[in-house]
């Protein structure tokens, strides 16, 4: 038993030193120092209702003495679970994905879990193994605009609990944003601004969200009478916008929307280095309004997806299922809205 000063608490002189070879306290250098069983300090910290109050102050004082760190792959031996949800983007550098990110740490915060992040760098090979690899570690697994098949996502899904983020698979729960409000504003405010030509500057091919988007914006300009027309893009990037502006500028288009805010912004910056005017010459919209997009001149003009509310939603889908095997499989999708600034405007003459 170690001594205990006036005020209840154990001095430091009389904290005990780790066990010989130890580099990290373990729950019998807890044991020690609190005065119980190491049972005991096992139970308080797996189950703490299984013992008394006092008793589990008593460790818990001692494990934060120690500075002891709970290891979430001994903790899961008990229960089955890591208290990890792993979460994967397509592109780390995107800032599209900082909201998605940050709502889902705030909800795997809430319920006391711990968010895993990996990246796929655009690659369905990378992103089937990063998946993988979670798997074996994870509860349950968040695809951010995944470029897996749906085949391979199901497999997935059939493991442990799988939520999508924009993108629908047949049987895998998904959270997506309905492009259909955001566009048919935007579509209806390049109208209004006299243009009759819009091109759309495409994501990449295996892009599901991509070629929704483009289904909203050619169904809305069938309906306004606007000839539409796509333009293919290498990658979803700043270059990738820039790489499209040859593309952009020999067509007749007078107004462009793209994939999303990094394309515009690349294809803006391109064109205004060719000597074209925006919006004068041409009208630039982009997609998701990340952060930096009104850095531009003139500030984009872009769709905002609803970001942070899709991380959240989706890490909290994640725990309704681990928690109820018959979760319901999709969610109601989150709206998007046109966010205009200065990089749209009337055609030239009209």
């Amino acid at each position: 038993m170690t001594d205990i000063d006036q005020t209840g608490n154990t001095p430091r002189s009389a904290v005990p030193t780790l066990r010989a070879g130890k580099s990290s306290p373990t729950i019998y250098d807890i044991a020690e120092l609190a005065g119980v069983n190491p049972s005991t300090v096992s139970r308080a910290l797996s189950k703490p209702g299984r013992v008394s109050a006092k008793t589990a102050q008593k460790i818990m004082d001692a494990a934060e003495q120690l500075n002891y760190q709970v290891n979430v792959f001994a903790r899961a031996l008990p229960t089955g679970r890591t208290q990890t949800i792993g979460l994967i983007v397509s592109d780390i550098t995107n800032p599209a994905f900082f909201d998605v990110i940050r709502g889902a740490e705030s909800a795997a915060s809430a319920r006391d879990y711990t968010l895993m992040l990996a990246e796929s760098a655009e690659s369905a090979d990378l992103e089937l193994t990063a998946a993988r690899r979670m798997l074996a570690t994870v509860d349950g697994l968040i695809l951010a605009s995944p470029r897996l098949s749906d085949e391979e996502i199901a497999s997935l899904a059939a493991k442990k609990p799988v939520v999508v983020i924009n993108r629908n698979v047949d049987g895998v729960p998904s959270v997506i944003a309905d492009a259909d409000a955001g566009v048919s504003d935007a579509v209806r405010h390049l109208a209004d601004m006299g243009h009759t030509e819009i091109s759309y500057v495409a994501g990449p091919e295996r892009s599901w969200m991509s070629a929704r988007r483009w289904e909203s914006i050619k169904a809305r300009c069938d309906w306004h009478g606007i000839m539409a027309a796509v333009v293919a893009s290498s990658q979803p990037t700043v270059d990738g916008g820039r790489r499209a502006a040859a593309t952009v500028r020999a067509g007749t288009a007078t107004a462009v929307i793209c994939y999303n805010d990094l394309m515009a912004i690349g294809l803006m910056r391109e064109l205004q280095a060719a000597g074209l005017e925006i919006p004068n010459d041409l009208s630039i919209m982009g997609f998701d309004n990340i952060f930096g997009s009104d850095f531009t001149t003139p500030p984009l003009s872009t769709i905002k997806s609803p970001l942070g509310e899709l991380g959240a939603a989706a890490l909290q889908h994640v725990l309704a299922a681990l928690d109820h095997a018959d979760a319901a499989p999709t969610l109601p999708a989150l709206p998007t809205e046109l966010v205009l600034r200065g990089s749209t405007g009337r055609v030239k003459g009209s």
